[in-house]
């Protein structure tokens, strides 16, 4: 959105000061605007892939957690088992 809203301001810039301008300086201000654009595209693109680096590292943390909180879990399951066994031979005797 940022992007769009800069690149949509730069071309709206360029454009108007192109307004007054002889056909050949027209003809630089639209090259400015290419050169601008694909700056732009550039910087959306490195943005994404930092956006998926971190999406990527929270997915890593997230997994993680929940691999800690499995083993947990299955180590009270087993205590809780124990205890029941335990609780059933006292039981038997």
């Amino acid at each position: 959105m940022k992007t769009s809203l800069l690149l949509a301001s730069l071309v709206a810039a360029v454009a108007l000061a192109a307004c007054g301008k002889k056909p050949d300086d027209t003809a630089a201000a639209a090259a400015a605007v290419n050169n601008a654009a694909s700056a732009v595209s550039q910087a959306a693109t490195a943005t994404a892939a930092a956006a998926s680096s971190e999406a990527n590292a929270a997915a890593a943390s997230a997994n993680a957690a929940v691999a800690d909180a499995m083993a947990g879990a299955a180590s009270a399951m087993s205590d809780a088992a124990s205890a029941v066994n335990s609780a059933a031979e006292a039981a038997s005797k």
